[in-house]
C-alpha cells in the first residue's frame, strides 16, 4: 500500500474529498525580498539554487517522500530566515576629528582578514582575479596546462626522458619590516635640536677663544673697553633696525607663505632678501658717517679723552659694515630654518671666530701680547687699529657668504625682487613696528648700561683696579649666555615654526603644549648651569682670562657670579616670548621689555650711585637677571590669558623647584671644593683649573643623585636619550 502524501496528511473530516493529488509546489520565495528585479520573469530566480526545482522528477517521487520523515526534520518558522547580507560594507566613522596639525593623515591599518565577500561561498584569499590589463597583454600567449596522471607514470620514466612536471616555486618569505625608527615629532624636534646645539656649542667655545686671544692682546682695560663699545655698537644698531623684527616677525610669515603659496614661498624669501639687503645698505651709510655722534652716546666717558675718542671712532667705523652682513646672515638662515635646514646657521659663525682668532693673532706676533706692551689708547699705532678692524670686518663678511652654499643645496635659487607691494611685506612691516619699538627699549637700557660701566670702569682702573668696566660686563655675559645660546636658542629654534602653524590653526592647546615641552627640557640644563655659575663663576674667569692678568680675570669672575642665577628668568622669559609672537602679536613683548629695560636701568643706576666703583659692575650684573625675574612674572600672566588661562603651570613649576632644590646642595658642595682647592694649589691657571674640575665633578654628582631621587621625568628622559644614542 502506498504511502499518503503530504496532501493527505493533517486533512480533516471537513476536507475536500475530490482532493486527493498532493498540491502544486509553489515557486520558492525571493530570497533576496522585493528586489527590483521581482517583476523579470527572465531573471527573477537567477540567484536561487534551484529555479525548476517545482516541476522536477525527484519532487514528484513517492518513494522519496515516504523515506523523507518531515517530522523528525520540520521546516524553520516563518521569519527566521537569516537576512541577505550585502557584497560591501562601509567602513565605520573615524571616531575623533582629524588632527589639524598633521598635514597628511596617516591612513587606516588595513585589516587582517579578508575585506570583502564573495557570492557563491568562494573565499576572498584563494579567488584569482583576471583584470583586462592581463587579458589584453596574455591574450596571444599560450599556457602550456599541467598533466594531471603524469604522477601516475613517474615510476616508468627513464633519466633521459623526464616528464615537464611543473614544480610549484616556494612562495618567497615575506621580507622582514625594517625596524621603526623613532620618528614623531618629539624626534624630529631632538634631532634638530642637536645639530643646531652642536653647531652652537663649537661656535660659542670658538667664541671663547676669540675672547681669551682678545684679552691677551689689549687686555680687558680701558682700550679693550674701546674695542668694546666700537664692536657692540653694530649689533645694537642691527637689531634696532630689523633683527629683531626678522627673527620674531618675518619668520611665521615666511613659514606661512611656505605653506600656502604655489611657489613654497621662494618669491616671498627673495623679496624679503632683497628688502633687508637695500634697507641695511642705506642704514650703514648713514651710520658710519655718524660714528663719532653714536660713540658719544654710548660713553660720555670716552667721549672726553680725545685719544680714546679718535681710536674708538676708528674701530667703530670698521665694524659698523658688518651690520649689513648680519642681515644678510640672518635672512639666509631664516630661510633655510623654514625648510627645515637648521646646522648651517649655526656653524657659520664658526668662521666668523676663526677669522677674528686669527687677526688677534696676527697683533699679538707682530705688537706682542698685553702682558709684555701694555698697550692702551695712547700707545696703539694706526696700523694696529687698521688690523683689528678689517679683520672683524672680514670675519661678518665670510659667516654671511658661507650661507649661499647651503642654500644651492637646498634649492632655493636668489635673485631681487622690488615687487614689495601688495605680497604680505606691508603687514609683516606694521607688525615690526611693535618689534621696533621692543628692540629700542632694550636698547636704551644698554646704553644706559654701557654709560655707567665705562664711567665706573675708568674710574676704578685709575684707582689700581682693572676688569671692571665694559668688558668685564661683556665677557661675564658671553660666558653667561652661552647655556640659554646652546639649549633654549636651540629647542625654541625648532619648535618655533610648529608653534606658529598651531597659533595659525587656531589650536591654544598645541601652543600650550610646545611651550610647556620647551620651558621644562630647557630647564634641565639652565638650572643647574645656573648654580654653577654662582659656586664656580671664579674659577671658570681666572682660568680662561688668566691672560690678561690675575686681577682682572678675577674680577670678571665675581662679575659671572652676580649674573648666575638671573640665567632662570632669562631663559623662561626667552620662551614665554615666542609664544606671543607665533601670534603676531608684537606688542605684548613691547610693553614687557619697556618694563624690563626700565627696572635694569633704574637697578643699575642705584648700584653706580650706592656701591665703589670697583663693585658698580658686579651690581649692574645682578640687576640685569633682577629685570628679568619681574618681566617673567607679567609675560607670563598676559599669555596664560592668552590662552584660555591655561598654560601648564603647574607641571612647569613642579620642574623648576624640583631642578632647584637638586642644585642647591650641589653648588654648595661644588664651592667647597673650589675654595679648598684653590686654598691649596693657589689662584693661578693651575690652581683655578683643579677647582674648575673638582667643584664641577662634585657638583654633577650630587645634582643627578639628588634629581633621581626626586624622579625628574625630563632628567630621566635626556639620560635615556643619552643613552639610546651612545647605545648602552
Amino acid at each position: 500500500m502506498n504511502a499518503p502524501y503530504d496532501g493527505d496528511r493533517g486533512q480533516g473530516a471537513g476536507g475536500n474529498p475530490a482532493d486527493q493529488g498532493p498540491p502544486p509546489s509553489q515557486p520558492s520565495p525571493d530570497p533576496y525580498g522585493q528586489s527590483p528585479y521581482a517583476q523579470d520573469p527572465y531573471v527573477q530566480d537567477a540567484y536561487a539554487e534551484d529555479p525548476y526545482q517545482a516541476q522536477g522528477l525527484p519532487s514528484q517521487d513517492p518513494v522519496d517522500e515516504a523515506l523523507y520523515d518531515r517530522a523528525a526534520h520540520p521546516p524553520p518558522p516563518p521569519g527566521s530566515y537569516p537576512e541577505p547580507q550585502p557584497l560591501y560594507h562601509q567602513p565605520p566613522a573615524p571616531p575623533h576629528a582629524p588632527d589639524p596639525r598633521i598635514w597628511a593623515q596617516t591612513p587606516p591599518p588595513e585589516p587582517s582578514g579578508p575585506s570583502r565577500h564573495l557570492p557563491y561561498g568562494e573565499d576572498a584569499r584563494t579567488t584569482q582575479f583576471t583584470g583586462v590589463d592581463d587579458l589584453v597583454t596574455q591574450a596571444g600567449e599560450e599556457k602550456q596546462e599541467p598533466d594531471a596522471f603524469a604522477h601516475l607514470f613517474r615510476d616508468q620514466q627513464t633519466s633521459g626522458q623526464q616528464t615537464a612536471m611543473p614544480v610549484a616555486e616556494p612562495a618567497p618569505a615575506p621580507a622582514p619590516a625594517p625596524p621603526k625608527k623613532p620618528g614623531g615629532k618629539a624626534a624630529g624636534l631632538l634631532k634638530s635640536s642637536a645639530v643646531m646645539a652642536a653647531g652652537t656649542i663649537v661656535s660659542r667655545l670658538t667664541g671663547f677663544l676669540r675672547t681669551l686671544v682678545m684679552a691677551a692682546a689689549i687686555g680687558v682695560g680701558t682700550l679693550n673697553d674701546s674695542y668694546q663699545v666700537a664692536n657692540t655698537l653694530p649689533t645694537m644698531i642691527y637689531v634696532l633696525v630689523g633683527g629683531g623684527a626678522l627673527n620674531a616677525v618675518f619668520i611665521p610669515q615666511l613659514v606661512r607663505a611656505m605653506k600656502n603659496d604655489d611657489d613654497g614661498g621662494e618669491a616671498y624669501a627673495n623679496r624679503l632678501l632683497t628688502l633687508v639687503v637695500v634697507l641695511l645698505a642705506g642704514v650703514t651709510t648713514l651710520c658710519v658717517l655718524a660714528a663719532p655722534l653714536f660713540i658719544r652716546m654710548m660713553s660720555a666717558e670716552i667721549a672726553s679723552d680725545p685719544q680714546r675718542m679718535e681710536v674708538t671712532v676708528t674701530f667703530a667705523r670698521y665694524c659698523l659694515p658688518t651690520m649689513f652682513f648680519m642681515g644678510v646672515h640672518v635672512v639666509l638662515g631664516q630661510i633655510l630654518n623654514a625648510r627645515g635646514r637648521f646646522g648651517a646657521m649655526m656653524w657659520t659663525p664658526v668662521l666668523n671666530n676663526i677669522v677674528v682668532i686669527s687677526t688677534f693673532g696676527a697683533f699679538i706676533w707682530a705688537f706682542g701680547s698685553f702682558t709684555e706692551s701694555g698697550v692702551d689708547a695712547s700707545t696703539i699705532t694706526p696700523e694696529g687699529v687698521r688690523l683689528l678692524g678689517i679683520g672683524t670686518l672680514l670675519g661678518l663678511t665670510v659667516q654671511a657668504l658661507a650661507m649661499v652654499p647651503y642654500l644651492r643645496e637646498a634649492g632655493f635659487s636668489m635673485r631681487l625682487r622690488f615687487d614689495w607691494k601688495g605680497h604680505g611685506l606691508g603687514k609683516a612691516v606694521g607688525l615690526a613696528k611693535w618689534t621696533f619699538f621692543f628692540v629700542l627699549a632694550n636698547q636704551l637700557g644698554m646704553i644706559v648700561v654701557t654709560q655707567l660701566a665705562t664711567w665706573a670702569g675708568s674710574v676704578a682702573e685709575g684707582e689700581g683696579f682693572t676688569g671692571t668696566g665694559i668688558t668685564a660686563y661683556n665677557y661675564a655675559l658671553l660666558l653667561w649666555q652661552m647655556p640659554q645660546a646652546i639649549i633654549t636658542v636651540s629647542v625654541m629654534t625648532a619648535v618655533l615654526p610648529r608653534i606658529s602653524r598651531s597659533a595659525h590653526d587656531g589650536d591654544p592647546a598645541a601652543v600650550r603644549d610646545d611651550i610647556s615641552y620647551g620651558l621644562r627640557t630647557s630647564a634641565v640644563a639652565i638650572v643647574p648651569c645656573a648654580f654653577a655659575f654662582l659656586a664656580l663663576g671664579v674659577p671658570m674667569a681666572t682660568l680662561l682670562y688668566a691672560g690678561s692678568g690675575a686681577d682682572g680675570a678675577r674680577n670678571i669672575g665675581y662679575t659671572l657670579m652676580a649674573f648666575g642665577l638671573g640665567l632662570i628668568p632669562y631663559s623662561v622669559q626667552y620662551v614665554v616670548l615666542r609664544g606671543f609672537y607665533a601670534y603676531e602679536d608684537t606688542r605684548t613683548p613691547f610693553y614687557n621689555t619697556v618694563i624690563v629695560a626700565a627696572v635694569n636701568a633704574a637697578a643699575s643706576g642705584v648700584c653706580f650711585a650706592l656701591l665703589p666703583a670697583r663693585w658698580a659692575v658686579v651690581g649692574m650684573a645682578a640687576s640685569y637677571g633682577l629685570a628679568y625675574a619681574v618681566g617673567v612674572g607679567i609675560a607670563w600672566r598676559r599669555l596664560k590669558r592668552r590662552l584660555g588661562g591655561d598654560l601648564d603651570g603647574t607641571h612647569v613649576m613642579r620642574t623648576y623647584a624640583r631642578l632647584a632644590m637638586a642644585s642647591v646642595p650641589a653648588a654648595i658642595a661644588a664651592g667647597g671644593v673650589a675654595f679648598a682647592a684653590t686654598r691649596a694649589f693657589g689662584s693661578g691657571a693651575a690652581g683655578s683649573l683643579a677647582a674648575l674640575a673638582g667643584g664641577a665633578v662634585v657638583l654633577l654628582g650630587v645634582f643627578f643623585a639628588a634629581a633621581k631621587r626626586m624622579r625628574i621625568e625630563e632628567l630621566n628622559a635626556m639620560v635615556g636619550m643619552v643613552r639610546g644614542r651612545l647605545g648602552r
